[in-house]
Formats: structure tokens, sequence, C-alpha cells
């Protein structure tokens, strides 16, 4: 068979055609079909993978983080140890005897006796009930209150959204300590509820504020728009595409807080206008070892130190799940 004559145009032509739009096609499909089969690419990049949501992004980022894992240790320890204090204390936290007041660690009292002879390592461990618990429910009550308050004022706007501002600037202009010294003077009640209600009463006004702005930015979205113009009513407005948008700015803002209220629990307790006797409590103990400090340290530094730990575990566990639910700081 007689040999072709060399074409370099032929084969110019099919070097065109085999990168051209044809060969740019089938390269196209090759890769898609290589994406749909690879099971080892980006998490959320396939289209078998669904992408993740802001909440499923944050706990992505919160399992790595090592300030929250650490701090969430600290705090899950706490809440045990808040619910059955027995687990790692067998005795009672008002037992006393004078006859070993003021006196240092001893086999079975690791953490020595205070002013009325009573363990100091049984007063710490039960004064972590009294403290989570005020510091728990007086976030959750700020929380509700002003989430609800500034939600509506943001949402509605107008009239009660002017009055609700003149209110808060009301609020803010108290010093809470000396709020705390008039209002829970006059409270003799040894319950843990006034200190609680006065901790809502004062802190409401911060949270409306991150709640109203929070809900303005969220109305503002096209989802929201859209909604509106197929004629949603406005409370499924609020909870169906508002409400879950705008709520992370005060989970962030009420997780910091609650170390807040923890420590400003101690030092209404200190002050003598806050819990009493016998409730046990950080803050009672503190304040009672302050004039000892010298003879008995200990007395001191027990409850002390663990008021600091607990502050500072809540304080972290806020910065990490802001840092988690901030999209600018990514």
């Amino acid at each position: 068979m007689p040999e072709q004559p060399h074409d370099p145009y032929h084969e110019e032509g099919a070097a065109i055609a085999a990168t051209g739009a044809g060969g740019a096609v089938d390269l196209a499909m090759d890769e898609g079909e290589t994406l749909e089969k690879t099971p080892g690419g980006p998490e959320g990049t396939g289209p078998d993978r669904k992408p993740r949501s802001l909440w499923s992004d944050a706990w992505h980022d919160l399992r790595r983080n090592p300030v929250f894992i650490v701090s969430g240790l600290v705090i899950l320890f706490l809440v045990v140890i808040s619910i059955w204090p027995q687990l790692i204390a067998s005795g009672d936290p008002l037992d006393c005897d004078l006859s070993k007041a003021q006196e240092g660690s001893q086999p079975g009292h690791p953490f020595g006796f205070n002013g009325q002879g009573c363990d100091v390592y049984t007063r710490t461990v039960y004064g972590a009930r009294t403290s989570v618990t005020v510091g728990v429910c007086a976030t959750l009550g700020v929380a509700i209150l002003g989430s609800v308050l500034g939600g509506l004022a943001g949402f509605f706007g107008g009239a009660w959204d002017g009055f609700l501002s003149r209110v808060t600037d009301i609020f803010f202009a108290i010093p809470v300590v000396l709020g705390g010294l008039v209002l829970l003077s006059v409270v003799t009640s040894s319950t843990v509820w006034p200190v609680i209600g006065f901790m809502v009463l004062l802190g409401w006004p911060q949270i409306s504020r991150i709640a109203r702005g929070s809900v303005i930015t969220a109305k503002q979205n096209d989802y929201v728009q859209a909604a509106r113009a197929l004629g949603a009513s406005n409370s499924r407005m609020l909870l169906r595409h508002i409400a879950p948008n705008a709520v992370a700015p005060v989970i962030v803002v009420a997780t910091i807080a609650l170390g807040t209220y923890i420590a400003l629990e101690a030092t209404l307790s200190y002050l003598g206008v806050g819990l009493k006797p016998p409730t046990v409590s950080w803050g009672i103990d503190i304040s009672s070892a302050s004039q000892y400090i010298r003879n008995a340290p200990h007395m001191l530094l027990w409850p002390a130190g663990a008021l600091a730990i607990t502050v500072l575990a809540f304080i972290m566990l806020g910065d990490a799940v802001r840092d988690a639910l901030d999209p600018k700081l990514r």
C-alpha cells in the first residue's frame, strides 16, 4: 500500500481539534467524573456533599480549638461536682469544730479549716453549686429577657424602639455594684433568687442592644425580604428566618457574661449584701477569710483560686465561641 504524503496541515488541524472545543468538553467531562468518583475531596466541595451551615462549621472549628477543649473540660467538671458534690467531698460543709479553727492541712482535710473550724475543702467543693447556679440562671434570664425585648425593638422599630433605647440608657447609667448595695441591702432572704433577680434586672440592657442590632442586620437580608413578599407573617419571619441567623452574637455575649455574673455574685457576697449564711458560697468564704489572711492564708487561697479558675474557664469558652461564630475572625 503506498505511503500517504506528509500533510502538516492535517496534523495541525488534528492538534487544534484535540485542544479545541471538543477536547475541552471531553476534558471537562473527565474531570467532572473524577470529582464525582473521588471520595477524598475537600469536605463540602463534592457534588454529593452539602455545604456546612454556620453552626456545623462553628462546631467543626471548636472541636479543634484547644482553648475550647480545656475550658469545656473544666466547666464540665464544675457542673458535675455542682450536681453531685459528694463524689469528691464526703463531709458536711456546715459541720464545724471550733477546736480546729484556722488549722492547716491535715490527713483527710487537705485544705485545712476556716475560722469556724469548717473544712475548707468541703466548703470549696460545695461552693461550686451556688456559683454555677447563680451564673447559669442569671445568664438564662438575661439572655431570654434581653433577646425578646431587643429583638422586638429591632424588628418593629418605631416608637417601641425609641422607648426601649431610652430605658436601656437609664439602666446603663446605674453602677452595678452600687445598685446591688442599694437594692439587696433590704433583702433578708438567704436564697440565691434575690441575687439572680438583681442580675437579670441590671443585665438585660446589654443583651437587648446586641439582639436589636443583630435583628436589624438580619431583617435586611434578601431571604427575609422574599419571605415578606410571599406573605409570611411577622411571627414566622421572626422565628423561622431572623432568630436563627441573629442569635449567634447573643450566645457569644451571654457565654462571656456568665463568668462575669459568677464574679459579681462573689463580690456582692463579699460586701455582705449578696448571699448570706448558712448558704455556702465562695464569696462568703472569701469575705470571712480576709481578716485572717496573715495568720491563715489557706482560708482565702482555695476559694479565691476556685473562683478565679471558674471565671477564667467561662471567659475562655466565650472567646472560643466568639472566634468560631464570627466570620470576620476566620
